[in-house]
């Protein structure tokens, strides 16, 4: 049994017979009483994210999920393809799981992905990705000290906002938590 004292961004737990992944987390302790720790879960069979607030000493099935290496292979216009680094079978996701992770994933990148049983939950990816930018507006001379952003396309079709000194040709760094330019590689 999990306590809700023990919950972190990205523990993996049942409620109420629904499987739920922590997203964000804060401890809080009022003057008088229980803590409260303040969360926003992520159902993971539907997709929704509500926020949930716990007493301290509330308890939960912990679920046992398993986190996998695997490698992105390809995507065709139903299915993203993996293929698991330790036993080199496949596994085939949906678009619709996948989602707003797509602009991120490279034929050939190594990611991790959440499994129950032969269920995959969730794909993980690594904080930062580096991608080169294959199309640019042009950039406008005029005030630069306000700090002016262009729109850029990545090599995957990520749409990313960027200072107006990077080009066509440039590799930039990426959080893929954020989808935020970082600087460039």
């Amino acid at each position: 049994m999990l306590n809700a004292n023990e919950l972190r961004k990205g523990t993996t737990f049942i409620l109420d017979g629904k499987l739920y992944q922590v997203i964000e987390y804060q401890h809080y302790k009022p003057g008088r009483g229980n803590a409260i720790i303040r969360t926003k879960i992520r159902d993971l069979r539907s997709g929704s994210i509500i926020p949930r607030n716990f007493l301290s000493g509330e308890r939960f099935e912990e679920a046992d999920v398993e986190r996998r290496g695997m490698q992105y292979l390809y995507n065709d216009s139903e299915f993203f393809y993996f293929m698991d680094t330790e036993t080199y079978d496949q596994l085939s996701l949906s678009t619709q799981m996948i989602e707003e992770k797509a602009g991120y994933l490279k034929e050939g990148m190594e990611l991790t992905i959440v499994l129950l049983g032969t269920e995959a939950l969730d794909v993980e990816l690594p904080t930062i990705m580096e991608l080169e930018i294959t199309d640019a507006e042009l950039a406008v001379a005029g005030d630069t000290a306000t700090g002016v952003n262009k729109t850029v396309t990545c090599e995957t079709g990520l749409q990313v906002q960027v200072p107006l000194f990077v080009k066509i040709g440039d590799v930039i760094r990426v959080d893929t938590r954020s989808g935020d330019y970082i600087t460039r590689a």
